[in-house]
């Protein structure tokens, strides 16, 4: 190893007890400093316990106003009617918890961010134990592939590097070689091996930093909450004050307070949509079900909703728009460039320069590359049933990946006399490896520093004296190379005589250009999620010529660029302007992601974050709805998400969107056509106590309607597939109501239409029976209702353009409702608890005479509608 602080004897003060290099800490000195600084442990942001779950289902408005008429309804001794809302309140609470507990379990099963177990220096021995028992001061001991513990100060290594890109959201590792190099807890291991002395545990790390600054993020409801929130406060608002205005009336015009004490109370039921909480919370659970089948975890139930709704995703670019595979895609030698296809670590593709296929043992020039590719290398490519991967360093992955896509020889891994590792200072890495050909010093490094090491350049008979314009040729190569987003590499060989390594008389052989690939899905999912009306902003890590090289590859085309340096310069007014163009951020820290949300939601935007390291966590609290990578994504920043994907896909999130948007239409449809519902059912309560007649409806009646014939329509109304053209429209306003006038105004005509007539049928057959002109009216009124929901269907086409049969679960729901009404009126049980009378045929005749407008009207309108919005465009 080479040393990087004092000798191993030397004793180092830890900021508590010194700490011997050569022995570690003491089991005494551990416990002692456990006393002062704790367990290595991060705050836990794990969902809140399932009582919390539970009692989250039943802090919504109308929920809240249900649970009042049950009690008022059990004061009153209805018990019935108490039992009934009581069903309908456990109901709505049992499939929230279901959905929200659901998702809990099945991230408790995606997460393995932390190392459990840590190799540590202890009494004089190695030893392995829990990564919770490090304390500051203890010599932990790393090699590739392991993930960090603790922060801690580097005291040797040979070739150590980590991948740091769930802390910082740089795609390229990290070398620790210099005298002040520290490994932070949570980062990867990709090479080498070296120790390092913990200098902080726990929260004092940085990655605990980021997580204690994501725990202090205050939880956001989403956008359908707060609209929901304000629709139950508008209608129990409405309904307790009509029910009190009714009850002011009767009194005063001289009607029992006990009958006119039950009209107000069936008046307000009837205002209030019972089954809407129920309805939303099943609807949107199954959507989130069916989403989990397309591998989107829907964390939070509504959170779905409000992704359908964002006009602006922050996406990270390390893990999320790319593979984080370094892949090596381009070569330059002083004879040509060659193009590589494949990505990853699969050695399936190929080498191609002008159309052909290259092999090293048919080129020259490209073999003598690949062998520096192939020498210079300590990484290892292995293939399993789930495919190829890759141990070592991910540059040097490349380089072997390219290797073998050119047939190249490979080295014998027992060949290696010398070497010189790569460090901050060298910028090269050399090897002296006995080869057929004799001894060879292969290096590879930074090209602009070989460009100045090597005395020769391959030429097309051998190598040739490297002149300044042979340099100025390399120059020009590697900007164009770096233009692009390449990560370049420069390789250069040349022979050894005897056992030293000697860098004076290498040949430059030609450039390597390593670039992060991108997920082929990522191009058509920007496009789509464009042509959706959202605006896309890369903020990542990365260098910004790199950052910009990708946002053009997927289709961004960022007006600006900033970096991190530049955002801490400008004034929030400043920055909030410029996210009014489309833009790219580079070198951001985990502040300026949430900066830049906290900016666009200012700006009334609805901003959806995604990302995958504990980095993006702060942000994915603070957006409206986090998107955390499933595979990838660290711990931290699955449980600050409202929306993990399961496949790491940015395609998915299109998927999610998609969903979204047809959550958000179908719930207008079925609020609109539950409150026109009701909306029938207190216009003839209304005008029935305006001419002084009996109860048209009673409060059982009402529930029944309302709970057991709507509600399952309603949810059957809520399984509507996605219209055409859905995703080809802006996303909605922030302010968009669920109802607006125009709602109001179709609410309005249908409960006009639906009252009157229902209020007709009771008063024609009132002289001849009151229970049977009830039954009657309320036969009719659920009827009403039934047919009704093919007007709801679609707000724009008739159901002749979407299908009648399209949507089976609302036939089947039809059946049902219809049938429990038939049972409702014939079936001794249930006519003793609803005081129904048989109907007969003429009865149900004049009910459908009255139905048919409700059907042909809205096909007619719609129809007539469409074709004028066609010949208009």
């Amino acid at each position: 190893m080479t040393s990087i602080k004092a000798a191993h004897a030397q004793m180092v003060d830890c900021g508590v007890m010194e700490t011997d290099l050569t022995k570690g800490l003491t089991h005494k000195q551990a416990l002692a400093l456990h006393e002062t600084h704790g367990w290595n442990t991060l705050p836990q942001v794990a969902g809140p316990s399932p009582v919390r779950i539970l009692l989250r289902q039943f802090s919504n408005v109308l929920v809240v106003i249900l649970i009042l008429a049950a009690t008022i309804a059990f004061v009153a001794g209805e018990r019935i009617d108490t039992i009934a809302i009581g069903i309908v309140i456990l109901l709505n609470g049992v499939l929230g918890f279901v959905q929200e507990w659901r998702a809990e379990n099945a991230l408790q099963s995606l997460r393995s961010m932390l190392s459990p177990q840590a190799t540590v220096l202890r009494d004089g021995r190695q030893m392995v134990i829990a990564a919770r028992d490090l304390v500051p001061g203890d010599i932990i001991i790393v090699a590739a592939g392991d993930r960090v513990p603790a922060d801690a100060d580097v005291i040797e290594q040979t070739t150590l590097s980590a991948d740091e890109s769930a802390l910082t959201g740089e795609s390229m590792p990290v070398a620790k070689d210099g005298t002040a190099s520290v490994l932070f807890m949570g980062t990867n291991i990709v090479e080498g091996r070296g120790m390092g002395r913990v200098n902080a545990i726990g929260t004092q790390t940085r990655f605990g930093q980021i997580a204690t600054l994501t725990s202090s993020v205050a939880h956001r409801p989403t956008h359908l909450q707060n609209q929901l929130r304000r629709l139950a406060a508008q209608l129990g608002l409405v309904a307790l004050t009509v029910a009190a205005l009714i009850l002011v009336v009767g009194v005063l015009s001289g009607r029992s307070v006990s009958e006119i004490f039950m009209t107000a109370i069936s008046l307000a039921v009837a205002m209030v949509p019972e089954g809407l909480p129920a309805v939303v919370t099943v609807t949107i659970a199954l959507g989130a079900a069916a989403l989990v089948k397309k591998n989107a975890l829907t964390r939070r139930l509504q959170a779905v909703e409000t992704l359908g709704a964002a006009s602006v995703i922050c996406t990270d670019k390390t893990g999320t728009l790319t593979e984080n595979k370094m892949t090596a895609t381009q070569i330059w030698t002083p004879q040509g460039s060659y193009l590589v296809t494949g990505t990853g670590y699969d050695p399936s593709g190929h080498i191609a320069r002008n159309s052909k296929k290259h092999r090293a043992s048919n080129d020259p020039e490209l073999a003598a590359l690949l062998e520096v590719c192939a020498g210079c290398n300590h990484a290892t490519l292995q293939h399993n049933p789930q495919g190829w991967s890759m141990i070592g360093s991910p540059t040097e992955g490349a380089l072997l990946t390219l290797a073998y896509k050119g047939w190249a020889a490979l080295p014998d891994t027992q060949g290696i006399i010398a070497e010189l590792p790569f460090n901050s200072e060298r910028k090269r890495m050399s090897i002296l490896r006995d080869t057929p050909q004799g001894p060879k010093v292969l290096t590879k490094g930074a090209p602009e520093r070989l460009r100045e090491l090597c005395t020769a350049i391959q030429g097309p008979d051998g190598p040739e004296p490297l002149t300044e314009e042979g340099r100025a040729l390399i120059a020009a190569a590697y900007s164009d190379m770096a233009a692009h987003g390449h990560r370049v590499i420069a390789l250069a060989a040349s022979p050894a005589s005897g056992e030293t390594l000697n860098e004076d008389a290498l040949v430059f052989l030609g450039l390597v250009g390593i670039i992060d690939p991108l997920r082929p899905e990522v191009p058509a999912a920007i496009a789509l999620a464009h042509a959706a009306g959202m605006r896309i902003i890369m903020i990542t890590g990365d260098s910004p010529v790199t950052a910009q090289a990708i946002a053009s590859a997927i289709g961004l085309h960022p007006e600006t660029v900033m970096t991190h340096d530049e955002l801490a310069v400008r004034s929030d007014t400043e920055l909030s302007h410029a996210l009014d163009r489309d833009m790219l951020i580079a070198r951001a820290q985990p502040a300026d992601k949430m900066r830049i949300v906290a900016l666009l939601q200012g700006k009334g935007q609805i901003v959806a974050m995604t990302g995958d390291g504990v980095n993006d966590a702060p942000a994915l609290e603070q957006a409206d709805i986090g998107i955390a990578m499933g595979i990838r994504g660290t711990d931290v920043a699955k449980d600050a998400a409202d929306l993990v994907l399961l496949d790491d896909n940015f395609a998915t999130i299109i998927t999610a969107i998609r969903e979204g948007r047809r959550q958000f239409d179908n719930l207008r449809k079925f609020v609109r056509y539950l409150l026109s519902s009701n909306a029938g059912e207190v216009v003839a309560i209304l005008c029935n106590i305006i001419v002084g007649g009996p109860l048209i409806f009673l409060a059982t009646q009402i529930l029944w309607m309302n709970l057991v014939t709507d509600g399952l329509t309603a949810v059957a109304l809520g399984m509507e597939k996605p219209e055409a053209g859905q995703m080809e429209e802006p996303p909605r306003a922030i302010d968009t109501p669920i109802l607006g006038w125009s709602g109001v105004a179709l609410i309005a005509v249908f409960g006009l239409y639906t009252g009157l007539s229902s209020l007709w049928i009771f008063w024609s057959l009132l002289p001849v029976d009151e229970t049977l002109a009830r039954t009657a009216a309320f036969s009719a009124m659920v009827v009403f209702e039934k047919s009704s929901v093919f007007a709801f269907r679609s707000l724009r086409a008739p159901c002749s353009h979407i299908g009648w049969t399209s949507n089976p679960f609302l036939l089947v729901a039809l059946a049902i409702s219809l049938g429990a009404q038939v049972a409702a009126v014939y079936w001794a049980p249930l006519q003793a608890l609803l005081h129904t009378t048989p109907l007969g045929v003429g009865h149900w005749q004049m009910i459908g005479l009255f139905t048919l407008p409700l059907i042909i009207v809205p096909e007619l309108y719609k129809a007539i509608s469409m074709k004028r919005n066609s010949n208009d465009t």
